[in-house]
């Protein structure tokens, strides 16, 4: 039902933007954002795009007929529809601008509601499809009780991920707020000082690295069972795909973000948009498309050999032989 919700809203929505109302819709670049708050202009939108009108309305469409075989047909074909619908709805809106818009945002910057709004619902419907996914697909077998540690491997990757973003982002960052101009020039320092408040800019550096330490729980026992002082769910088990769904929404944002970034970074040098000198010059900025890119690999290494080592599995019984086994003493004949 709330996949139908989900739907029917969208749909509902978009035909509304065709049908000329704007209530929702935005029109500003976010690389030049102009009255963010007023949707940069949307109202005097005459010419709705493709992929926000017809074409949204034919993927909600693609999407209901998903619904339909998940509910009427379930199985492993039609689950695999639903993680791939749910896939499509986290990729298309792009999570990893939420990890920045929303603390600048609650530091005072202007944003653009409109576009954080439609980022969260289509990271809210990529949830839901993958909760459509998991309920529609094979029975599996009993989750083993208790914490199963993870293996060693998982936990470098993981101290990996933790790492990254605080060596290279949350340090690069904390020097340019404090004046300091590491790996970029001057008057790039002073443009980051006349676009950014501080309260902005310590949001922008804190927010990233304080979310990695999340990674943390996909090695540690408070990954698997609540801690103590959750009320009401101390020593229960942590359901996998709450911890599994955001990690990995997260990781491929992040290599997604990094690929794209690094292909325009070479698009650039090849069309001589961007000289190697400017490059020398501001290596700290380059180097963050690749941080961005390893933080995204790590993360989503770990998030695997978290979901390896607690996906479920058949309980065996020790001393009680199988319905199969018992079939094959029958057919053996006398001893």
């Amino acid at each position: 039902m709330a996949c139908v919700v989900f739907v029917v809203g969208e749909v509902a929505l978009r035909l509304y933007w065709i049908a000329g109302g704007r209530w929702g819709y935005t029109a500003c670049d976010r690389t030049d954002l102009v009255d963010p708050a007023g949707g940069c202009g949307a109202d005097r939108v005459q010419t709705l795009p493709f992929w926000a009108g017809w074409g949204a309305v034919g993927v909600g469409v693609a999407l209901a007929m998903i619904l339909v075989c998940a509910t009427r047909l379930p199985g492993r074909a039609t689950a695999a529809g639903s993680w791939a619908a749910g896939a499509l709805l986290l990729v298309v809106s792009f999570p990893l601008h939420l990890l920045f818009e929303v603390p600048a945002a609650l530091a005072g910057r202007p944003s653009d509601w409109r576009d954080l709004g439609a980022r969260l619902t289509l990271v809210a419907g990529g949830v839901l499809f993958a909760g459509l996914a998991n309920a529609s697909g094979p029975q599996r077998g009993p989750v083993a009780p208790g914490y199963q540690p993870v293996p060693r491997w998982t936990r470098l990757w993981a101290y990996a991920a933790v790492a990254l973003p605080v060596v290279g982002w949350a340090v690069p960052h904390a020097l340019w707020v404090l004046g300091v101009p590491f790996g970029i020039s001057e008057r790039e320092l002073n443009d980051i000082h006349l676009n950014l408040s501080t309260q902005t800019g310590a949001a922008i550096t804190l927010v990233p690295p304080l979310a990695g330490l999340l990674v943390l729980g996909l090695v540690q026992r408070w990954g698997q069972q609540f801690p103590r002082w959750v009320p009401g769910l101390h020593g229960r088990r942590v359901p996998r795909l709450l911890a599994v769904i955001p990690a990995g929404v997260v990781a491929l944002a992040l290599v997604t973000y990094g690929v794209l970034s690094v292909a325009v970074f070479v698009g650039q040098l090849l069309a001589g948009d961007l000289r190697w000198s400017d490059v020398w010059e501001g290596w700290a900025v380059a180097a963050t498309l690749l941080v961005f890119l390893a933080w995204g690999v790590s993360l989503g290494v770990t998030t695997t050999g978290y979901a390896l080592t607690t996906w479920p599995r058949q309980e065996q019984t020790a001393g009680v032989p199988t319905a199969l086994a018992l079939k094959d003493r029958s057919t053996d004949g006398p001893h």
